[in-house]
């Protein structure tokens, strides 16, 4: 067996590897013993960069240039609604860099502009140094995981990520399918199993239906939120205290970024405290022009503040589950994943949705997702341990693929959402003008009706098309996503064999490889 293949959970708050060593699965530990790394980066005056603990403990006093929650940024638009609410929260600068968000930071007195990806490949590098210092060897192939609703753009700016710290990135595979692997092999049991990954991490909401049977894990719905998690529950709590401090003090701290920083780690202290008592205190010396700030929260408080978000992921599970075709009550497993699965209002919501049904906590909340990329991530590699032999993952697509069609420009849908990846479905399609030469393509992806209200892909253009009256010409268009997830859309014309396509990477959230080869270089200076 030669070097092996890493998984990496890529986290919005928190990020872990693990790898497939002497027949086992191991969570790689990083240079702090710690087996979870804060997914941060920062670039200090006088340290240089720095990534993970070392980057998160400086944050209140380089709140500037310290980046976190970059995940939420990835393969977004820079005028994307949750780019801007985001922008309100964060000390760091965040600019339009043609319609891509970039992330502005001060070294040695100079601007220097990073686009997420480069930011999320720092992290991937440490995931990948960490691993590399605990086997002694350089490692080349990863597979890295992202949530299962995440659209093309953001699935491939993580591949970008990864191929701009070195490495192959063997397969992007959906956050929750990554935990089921965790618990299937964890939990052998004979007979086909249906279970409900449920995975509420720092900045995303994923719910899965898979079928676990025989080495067979096959997904049949998945549902969720890629801006929804821990982080808007500490946020919420943070605009509770700035309000709490102007009623006490008659001082607006909602424009000063260092104390709502210093303010929200308190804040994330506190929500943990509260998954394990019902009270818990919020202490900070010198908050703002010298006043010290001591108060409590109640867990019967931080639930109402997001009762709401709490309400959202309960109808994203009914929503996996109707879309599954399946009653709750055939649902073998609740199973939690991600850090706020640990919030008992969540839980206890949960209970009283499968009644009767006591949920598994069995996998680690934090490492289930980099254990099973770890799996995926030996299988891909040729691993023929006992653990991974004979196992096969079946994934499903998200979201509805097509292409706008007619004057009214209506989703045509070619590949529904929850089809099994990888995939290939050819569909007929033909003009609508007489005598039309050329047909422009647009393939978008989302559930709406019509084509303006869901995530435009990309486009192409068929031409040399036979002049003929409308609807005479017939173009075959195929759609073919790939085991990551990602989608070649090819378009040919019958008479002719005149044929196009396109791999959707020029959209707005994709680098050229000339932009790729350039950051890769950058990262070796920086890293």
């Amino acid at each position: 067996m030669g070097t092996p293949a890493i998984g990496i959970d890529l986290g919005t708050t928190y990020s872990c590897v693990a790898v497939l060593q002497h027949g086992q699965i191991e969570i790689i530990a990083n240079d702090q013993g710690n087996r979870i790394t804060p997914s941060y980066v920062a670039f200090s005056p006088e340290e240089g960069l720095l990534i993970g603990e070392a980057a998160k403990n400086q944050v209140a006093s380089n709140v500037k240039n310290t980046i976190y929650d970059v995940k939420r940024l990835m393969g977004r638009n820079f005028h994307d609604t949750t780019v801007q609410d985001d922008m309100k929260h964060w000390p760091f600068r965040v600019r339009n860099n043609e319609n891509k968000p970039a992330i502005v930071v001060d070294i040695q007195g100079n601007n220097k502009m990073f686009i997420p990806e480069e930011i999320s490949a720092k992290i991937l590098q440490k995931m990948k140094a960490t691993a590399e210092a605990y086997l002694g060897k350089t490692i080349r192939k990863a597979v890295i995981t992202v949530p299962a609703y995440f659209n093309d753009s953001q699935r491939r700016a993580t591949k970008d990520a990864g191929t701009i710290c070195g490495l192959n990135v063997l397969r992007i595979i959906n956050e929750p399918t990554a935990a089921g692997f965790a618990y299937g092999l964890e939990n052998k049991r004979s007979g086909k199993q249906t279970v409900l990954i449920f995975d509420l991490g720092g900045g995303t909401f994923d719910v899965s239906i898979l079928t676990i049977q025989q080495g067979l894990f096959e997904v049949i719905s998945t549902a969720g939120d890629t801006h929804l998690g821990g982080e808007d529950f500490d946020i919420r709590m943070v605009e509770h205290f700035v309000q709490e401090f102007q009623r006490k003090y008659r001082r607006d701290i909602s424009q000063n970024k260092r104390a709502l920083r210093r303010l929200q780690t308190q804040c994330e202290l506190a929500k943990r405290t509260l998954s394990s008592t019902t009270m818990a205190n919020i202490q900070i010396d010198s908050l703002c022009d010298g006043i010290d700030f001591y108060s409590t929260i109640s867990r019967a408080r931080f639930e109402e503040l997001n009762i709401d978000f709490f309400q959202k992921a309960m109808s994203l599970v009914e929503k996996a589950i109707q879309d599954a075709n399946i009653h709750k009550s055939q649902i073998d497993q609740v199973i939690l994943v991600g850090g706020s699965s640990r919030i008992p209002k969540i839980q206890r919501m949960l209970e009283a949705l499968f009644v009767g049904k006591t949920l598994n906590k069995s996998v680690n909340p934090d490492e289930a997702v980099a254990y099973g990329a770890a799996v995926q991530a030996a299988i891909l590699n040729g691993d023929k341990s006992n653990i991974v032999r004979d196992l096969v993952l079946k994934d499903v697509t998200p979201l509805s693929l097509g292409i706008s069609v007619g004057y009214d420009h209506r989703m045509s849908v070619v590949i529904k959402r929850n089809t099994s990846i990888p995939a290939t479905i050819t569909d007929g399609f033909t003009t609508i003008y007489d005598y039309q030469t050329e047909i422009c393509f647009k393939v978008f992806e989302g559930e709406y009706p019509e084509t303006k209200y869901n995530h435009l892909l990309g486009q192409f253009t068929l031409e040399d098309i036979p002049s003929r009256r409308a609807g005479v010409i017939n173009v075959d268009v195929t759609f073919d996503i790939d085991a990551d997830g990602i989608l070649n859309v090819t378009a040919v014309e019958s008479s002719t064999g005149n044929s196009n396509q396109i791999s959707i990477k020029r959209d707005e959230g994709r680098l050229t490889q000339q932009q790729i080869n350039r950051m890769v270089q950058d990262a070796k200076r920086y890293l």
